[in-house]
């Protein structure tokens, strides 16, 4: 995820995410960081609708980030010059820290309008910002998060996409994800593991650029089941599936247990850990790489991006925010436009 040669052929479509969280300053920011360390780390990119609430928002959190209106994705790489292209059109209030309707429907129009582009190919690879599941409900948004949604955008079954959290030292991907703990036993299966570690193997070859993927499959139970002592999930259901893809030719391996996992002699000797449940997943990553961890989504035709954080509605506003896992969300973004450019050009 370095910062050179990042340039991409056709800009990233950023979705502003909710109005009221911190996505729009931490969009100014991270334009304003990539571009001060140089241009060649900073992609061509476009923020799809929210003029005004960007422009209150450099405003209120003093981020100095020159707005250029756009009216379609092709004037992106020439705005950029000028400052941080916006499409025109779409907009909303700006009350940050006040979540409301208004801004809900200018979070999904924004996501719709940017998903649309990328799977029109006027966009190299979406990016976005965090939104609120809580006020997409109330608006009518039918799907648990952006993931869902996207995969049927992309007329693709809900588990079609994977949810992977990466960052420099670690990659990680949940097999249940938004499913109560006492759940996870009965909703995990050999053939649902299967078809989530294949995902993520063909991603990390498509996306990253890793010719071989090395993957770690973690226990569900303390101990990996000990021998069948804490639980037999791992001899029922997840050594079943390692040998099914190790005769099929992927590198994987364990059930490890989850409590050495993430130890750092360990994580090095992989390049993605497949995990049972959400959780198992996401703290490692979000007490690792809590600045530098993004949301990927593996299996779709489009490349997506996000932040691993929330909207942090509680701090909107107030200047305070990092930007650096939306920056981390814009280089991997190009870098994954890259990898999938190199095999269309010499695969």
């Amino acid at each position: 995820m370095s910062g050179a040669g990042l340039a991409v052929d056709t800009p990233l479509a950023i979705a502003l995410g909710d109005p009221a969280g911190i996505g729009p300053e931490l969009i100014l920011a991270a334009w304003h960081r990539l571009r001060a360390k140089s241009e060649s780390g900073c992609p061509a990119m476009f923020v799809v609708g929210g003029l005004e609430v960007l422009r209150e928002a450099s405003l209120k959190t003093g981020v100095d980030c020159p707005l250029v209106p756009i009216a379609e994705p092709a004037e992106a790489a020439l705005a950029s010059h000028a400052g941080l292209p916006v499409m025109a059109g779409l907009d909303g209030p700006y009350s940050p820290g006040r979540p409301c309707a208004d801004g809900a429907q200018l979070a999904l129009a924004s996501l719709e309008e940017a998903t649309r582009f990328a799977l029109g190919g006027e966009a190299g690879a979406l990016v976005t910002a965090p939104v609120a599941k809580k006020e997409l409900a109330a608006i009518g948004f039918s799907y648990p998060g952006q993931t869902e949604y996207l995969a049927a955008a992309c007329d693709l079954a809900s588990d079609a996409a994977v949810m992977m959290l990466a960052g420099p030292t670690l990659r990680t991907v949940p097999v249940t994800v938004h499913t109560a703990l006492a759940d996870v036993a009965r909703e995990l299966t050999t053939e649902r593991i299967i078809g989530k570690t294949v995902i993520t193997h063909a991603g990390l070859v498509r996306d990253f650029g890793i010719e071989r993927p090395r993957l770690a499959l973690a226990g569900l139970n303390p101990h990996a089941g000990e021998g069948g002592q804490f639980g037999d999930e791992e001899a029922r259901v997840i050594a079943p599936a390692i040998a099914a893809m190790r005769a099929e030719g992927l590198d994987v391996r364990g059930p490890v247990p989850a409590d050495a996992l993430f130890m750092p002699r360990v994580r090095v000797s992989y390049d993605a850990a497949i995990c049972m449940y959400h959780d198992q997943a996401l703290i490692p990553i979000k007490a690792l790489e809590v600045d530098d961890g993004v949301n990927v989504t593996l299996g779709l035709p489009i490349i997506r991006t996000s932040p691993d954080h929330g909207t942090a509605f509680d701090i909107a506003g107030k200047g305070v925010a990092d930007p650096g896992a939306m920056c981390a969300a814009i280089r991997l973004a190009a870098s994954c436009a890259q990898a999938r450019r190199a095999i269309s050009v010499h695969g």
